[in-house]
């Protein structure tokens, strides 16, 4: 089987439900931040805990589920992926103790993992012809906006009229249903003889003997620390610092009155501007060094997260703040995973980028439970934003030894 001439084909489509199913469910777990925590009188840092170990075991589970789909395929791993992932909702419904999401957090993260980027990625790259993959892999990164657009707001509606317990259970259900989309998933091997006579081990020893692939690891650190922390707490936080909602205003206008409800439809935008940003890094990443444009990217960021820290908070530097850090969000998942592949070859995409990715959860882990330990230390997240902002700093600058033009990947 070829590799498909088509930008827009079947396994392109399939795979962008999936990951916006399965990012609408990952990015609405801060709205459940405030309401769990009320409920059992828990501290901020118990359900950060267990929202910190799901990110933890997603970026554990990613090179063991692309590995897995390397091995027995595909739809299975991603069938096994769906199952754990409605597992650990349905089980965490009926938790009601910390110790207890905790727990079913590693099934939710396992989930994610056999559900997401790894995966997903791996079989559309596989699928795209040289021309078309970069652009293939933006567009389903984009999908993942698009669940977060959806994912936070849906919660939050859901809220209105379900008990928490219940909003899981529907979520459980719709991440089911992804297996139904799995018979039009059939991915060709577009891989050269010679990458097939080396073995997974010859071609990973490669890339952790390569000063580049350690690089590429270590910049995604930073971008893991952000969207984690930001994910869990940017709901919570705009409840509690962001001024009142202005009757008669644009934000009342349309039905933001709250700030619990601003804290959602901050999320929802983050992933609306990055459906842009993400397509505009895949059109850029064909044409430019991916390690410029992933310097640049963690700049901006940077830059976005000092200014608003800075300024005081008000529903109008939220609502910036969400654009402009959304325009970057998940830009750097079709540079990174596609200079992944550029430099190591496809055979083994899914694996490769796997690890990189568990440092990306390394830093996502340890973004959200230090702004849950934290804030329940100073009843306050500045630190925890100026941490982001070194940590995004560094990202910029590791980038740019990356021997990019370097012909590793092996070709036929």
């Amino acid at each position: 089987m070829s590799h498909s001439t088509r930008l827009l084909n079947p396994i392109l489509i399939v795979g962008c439900i999936i990951i916006t199913v399965s990012f609408a469910v990952r990015a609405s777990f801060g709205v459940f931040q405030i309401p769990i925590a009320t409920e059992f009188g828990w501290l901020r840092t118990d359900f950060s805990l267990a929202i910190a170990i799901q990110n933890l075991a997603w970026g554990i589970g990613q090179p063991i589920f692309a590995a897995m789909a390397e091995k027995i395929g595909d739809r299975k791993a991603i069938i096994l992926g769906a199952l754990t992932y409605a597992a650990g909702m349905v089980l965490s419904a009926w938790s009601v103790t910390p110790f207890g999401h905790q727990m079913y957090a590693w099934l939710v993260g396992f989930g994610i993992a056999g559900t997401g980027f790894g995966v997903v990625l791996a079989v559309v790259g596989r699928a795209s012809s040289d021309k078309n993959r970069s652009m293939s892999l933006a567009i389903v990164t984009a999908a993942g906006s698009f669940g977060q657009v959806i994912g936070a707001p849906t919660a939050e509606w859901l809220l209105s009229f379900l008990a928490w317990q219940q909003v899981f259970l529907v979520f459980a259900a719709a991440i089911l249903g992804l297996v139904l989309t799995l018979p039009f998933m059939r991915a060709p091997q577009p891989v050269s003889k010679a990458e097939l006579e080396e073995s997974m081990g010859e071609i990973l020893g490669k890339a952790l003997r390569d000063p580049s692939y350690a690089l590429i690891a270590l910049g995604f650190f930073s971008c893991g620390y952000q969207l984690g922390f930001v994910t869990a707490h940017f709901p919570a936080f705009v409840t509690e610092m962001c001024g009142p909602i202005q009757p008669g205003g644009v934000l009342h206008s349309i039905g933001v009155t709250t700030t619990s409800a601003l804290g959602a439809v901050a999320i929802s935008l983050i992933g609306l501007a990055n459906i842009g940003g993400t397509l505009l890094a895949g059109w850029a990443g064909k044409h430019f060094p991916k390690k410029y444009l992933l310097a640049a990217v963690y700049t901006g960021r940077t830059l976005a997260a000092a200014a608003f820290i800075l300024c005081p908070i008000t529903p109008l530097t939220v609502i910036a703040f969400s654009l402009v850090m959304g325009s970057l969000w998940l830009a750097t998942i079709p540079l990174t995973s596609g200079l992944v592949a550029h430099l190591f070859g496809l055979r083994y995409m899914g694996t490769l980028y796997g690890i990189v990715f568990l440092s990306h959860q390394i830093g996502s882990f340890l973004g959200i439970w230090l702004g849950g330990r934290m804030y329940d230390i100073y009843s306050d997240y500045t630190m925890v934003w100026w941490i982001g902002v070194a940590v995004g700093a560094l990202s910029a600058i590791v980038h740019l030894p990356i021997r990019e033009n370097r012909p590793v990947a092996v070709v036929a």
